[in-house]
Order: structure tokens, then C-alpha cells, then sequence
């Protein structure tokens, strides 16, 4: 199997997240990658597929992902039935930081248990 190959599955996130100024080069037998997601959140799922498929310091691949807005963690538009505790086991792990979203967006939200459909929400760096 060759390198392009074994991690086509993060080429195919890259292309999902619509990773921008994408360039993917073969040397030899490593895979040069290099490009920009919109946030860290979007970055980290790269570098997750990354090692879910090379292990935890791949040898044969070099990835040079940079991020466009260092500003949020990344932003969320909001689904039916979801609430911020939800959003912030997604994002942190730990549904108890849902108080850290509702104060990114204080200019949009009034009241943590009413969110809507739609709305974009700010997820901040912890």
C-alpha cells in the first residue's frame, strides 16, 4: 500500500473540512501534507486521524496544518436538541463547561438553558 494511500482518510477529512491552500507531496516513502483549517478544533481532528492510522509519532508522514482564526476553539452552529452542556462534552470533554461557551456569547444568548437552532456560537480556547 503505498503512503498516499494508507492515509487517504485524512485526505478525504482535509477535503471535507475544506482545507484551504491544500498541498499533498510524496518523497520517497513519506507523506508531505501541508495546510489551513479554519479553526484548532478543525486541526486537532486532522492530527486524530493522523495518529488513529500512523500511531502516536508517525515516521511517514509530515503534516504542516496551520490555523486561520487562533481567536475560538472553533464555532458551532447549533442543532436541533442540542443544549450547551452537550456542545461542551463535544468540544471539552466535560459537559460542566458549558458556563465558558455561554460567556463567549453573552451578545447572542440571554439565558444558558435557551438556545436555537441555527444560531452560530463562539467555542473559546480553554
Amino acid at each position: 500500500m503505498s503512503v498516499k494511500a494508507k492515509y487517504q482518510p485524512v485526505l478525504d477529512l482535509g477535503e471535507k473540512l475544506n482545507v484551504k491552500n491544500g498541498d499533498v507531496n510524496v518523497e520517497g516513502d513519506i507523506l508531505k501534507i501541508k495546510g489551513m483549517t479554519k479553526t484548532q478544533y478543525e486541526k486537532n481532528l486532522l492530527w486524530d486521524k493522523i495518529k488513529e492510522i500512523g500511531g502516536e509519532k508517525p515516521s511517514d508522514i509530515k503534516a504542516n496544518i496551520t490555523v486561520e482564526d487562533e481567536s475560538v476553539y472553533h464555532r458551532h452552529t447549533v442543532k436541533s436538541g442540542e443544549s450547551l452542556s452537550k456542545i461542551a462534552k463535544h468540544y471539552y470533554g466535560d459537559p460542566m463547561k458549558y458556563t465558558k461557551i455561554f460567556d463567549a456569547n453573552t451578545n447572542i444568548l440571554k439565558d444558558p438553558n435557551v438556545i436555537h437552532p441555527d444560531q452560530v456560537l463562539v467555542i473559546p480556547n480553554l
